[in-house]
């Protein structure tokens, strides 16, 4: 005669959908059934089977992200200057991981591309997501006054407002509840410090900014100047640098022709943005520059660790951005779940220099984390632990 079957599992067999078989037979049939305790051992046993069996997760487990609440599905907006910029490839994937990970849906990524006005299309992005009651809002602040109305607006309307990858001048940051991403003026520092090392007292340096004046990245510039200066060099420009436009195409003219026609009078070259950056090691490799220049810029397109590792540039920084997708993402949800009672936290993602010496495990294996692939990678972390 079959045994008597805890509510708990009867409950939890309708709550799984669980139809005739192997796991539902060994629930309903096995022994030892009488207590809470002895059914949940059972049922976790029945629905590992179930899922090694390939059946897919029901509706209903999947209605809530972990064990939270349901919630509404928020539909959170980002707002970027460069939408189209491959640096911001990981950004994509990581606030899409994170909306997968609470089960929300994917967040718009908005804003401006290379080709459009930046300031009033990202302000139009925003006022559309205001308008429309977007439950957060996480934008590049790109402007030292432009942002502080529309970010007010939104604040007013409760709607939380993060900023992420530029918070607007490095003395006068915006108004955005946190930011999430590098430190800017002090990561030029660590560029201007790390090339004048490698050069001699006397020496002279040149920088390349793809749109001077934007602070996701002047105050880099302005850090780097400062820092070579300090140390002796001289640095050619000053910390207007050479501005080589906002497309990749522009780009891809302007940095190569300068160091053909002025290659031989510099001694060091860093870029402040990724575009740039990842121009450096082919273009002095080209000029039969490399040796003779010393070189250094920011993030990881798989052309500038391509010249890290082939000793054509010497360094560049990686500042997560992934993390700058991904952190934002769950902060505003943790926002929207606790009724704000969970401000979201300033967040810096990090400076972490990227050199010969330890470059290998990005170009290893593609990941999402850099952008170099869309596919979902596990990698598994061997050896000691350097910070």
């Amino acid at each position: 005669m079959r045994k008597k079957i805890d509510p708990v599992v009867d409950e939890a067999i309708e709550t799984l959908n669980m139809k005739d078989g192997p796991s539902r037979r060994r629930l309903l049939e096995g022994a030892g059934l009488f207590s809470a305790t002895a059914a949940a051992s059972a049922l976790i046993v029945a629905c590992s089977s179930s899922t090694s069996s390939g059946a897919a997760p029901t509706s209903t487990a999947k209605a809530a992200a972990g064990n939270f609440p349901t919630t509404p599905k928020w539909k959170f907006t980002f707002v970027c200057h460069v939408t189209d910029n491959s640096f911001f490839t990981p950004t994509q994937y990581g606030f899409a991981d994170a909306a997968a990970l609470l089960g929300l849906p994917t967040p718009a990524w908005t804003g401006a591309l290379s080709t459009q006005p930046t300031n009033s299309t990202m302000l139009s992005a925003i006022q559309a997501a205001i308008t429309a009651g977007s439950p957060g809002i996480a934008t590049t602040v790109v402007s030292a006054t432009a942002f502080t109305a529309p970010i007010n607006s939104a604040l007013s309307a409760g709607i939380p407002v993060i900023t992420y990858n530029a918070n607007g001048a490095s003395d006068n940051p915006t108004n955005g509840m946190a930011y999430v991403g590098q430190e800017l003026l002090v990561s030029g520092q660590e560029v201007g410090k790390r090339l004048a090392s490698l050069m001699k007292s006397g020496d002279t340096a040149v920088g390349f900014i793809a749109q001077p004046g934007s602070l996701n990245i002047q105050p880099r510039m302005d850090g780097a100047a400062q820092a070579l200066t300090a140390a002796g060099m001289k640095v050619m420009f000053g910390n207007k640098g050479v501005a080589t436009g906002a497309s990749a195409t522009q780009e891809a003219q302007v940095l190569p022709q300068f160091l053909q026609s002025h290659g031989s009078s510099i001694q060091g070259a860093f870029a402040v943005d990724g575009g740039d950056t990842a121009l450096l090691g082919t273009s002095l490799q080209k000029y039969n520059l490399v040796g003779k220049v010393h070189a250094g810029g920011f993030d990881l397109e798989p052309q500038t660790l391509a010249a890290v590792k082939a000793g054509q540039i010497d360094f560049t920084i990686d500042q997560s951005p992934y993390l700058q997708g991904f952190l934002p993402t769950l902060y505003l949800y943790l926002f929207q779940l606790s009724g704000g009672l969970v401000a979201p936290s300033p967040t810096n993602t990090g400076l972490k220099f990227v050199t010969k010496g330890n470059v290998d495990p990005y170009t290893a294996t593609p990941t999402r984390f850099e952008g170099s692939t869309k596919n979902q990678v596990y990698i598994k972390h061997t050896g000691a632990i350097s910070v």
